[in-house]
């Protein structure tokens, strides 16, 4: 059973190489593009969000022909998606509400990599890479809850610290995984090879 499911999460890591690279650029520019502005910084965010979601969304769709960890997909797509909804109708041009907003999606983002690390990842690399980014999400959307008093641009660069953690982690493992597709596709054919010698 854990190769049936190791397989399938090496088969998807394009989902990881796309979601890692969006999240790698949107970590810099929030981290270094200056949005002073939280009209555009909840615009922005929201934008992105969504475009995760749909990421994941595509990335669920795939799981769900191979009949296997489609469930998982669907709840990160749903989380992205509603934390992007919540940006535009309850954040508006208030502080506090896109405090919250952010911190609550950081969390239970941070929650949601915990889980997948520890009880839908079978491989001992990207379990540790799951449960780091899970981590660190827990932290910084700590910290954004709690550090009142802070200027919006503060926030947005504890979220894009997040994001940047998301996307490089989520490179690493669609890296990794796509090595291991690679190595099962050759390991595979070499089997094939073995089978039809020993006939």
């Amino acid at each position: 059973m854990a190769k049936i499911n190791r397989r399938f999460i090496d088969k998807h890591w394009m989902v990881f190489l796309v979601r890692g690279a969006l999240a790698t650029l949107f970590g810099c520019f929030a981290l270094f593009g200056g949005m002073a502005n939280i009209e555009n910084a909840i615009a922005m965010i929201s934008v992105f969000l969504l475009f995760v979601g749909i990421i994941d969304a595509v990335g669920a769709l795939y799981c769900s022909t191979k009949k296997h960890g489609w469930i998982n997909a669907i709840i990160d797509a749903l989380v992205d998606v509603i934390a992007a909804l919540a940006m535009l109708f309850f954040a508006k041009d208030d502080l506090a509400n896109t405090v919250v907003i952010l911190s609550v999606y950081t969390i239970v983002s941070g929650i949601i990599d915990i889980f997948h690390g520890f009880l839908s990842t079978v491989d001992p690399t990207d379990r540790f890479i799951r449960i780091l980014a899970g981590i660190c999400g827990c932290v910084i959307g700590a910290v954004i809850l709690n550090a009142g008093g802070f200027e919006i641009t503060t926030f947005i660069r504890f979220f894009g610290a997040y994001m940047l953690i998301v996307g490089v982690t989520s490179l690493i493992y669609g890296v990794h995984n796509r090595t291991q597709d690679i190595e099962d596709k050759i390991a595979r054919k070499q089997a094939r090879k073995s089978h039809k010698k020993s006939r």
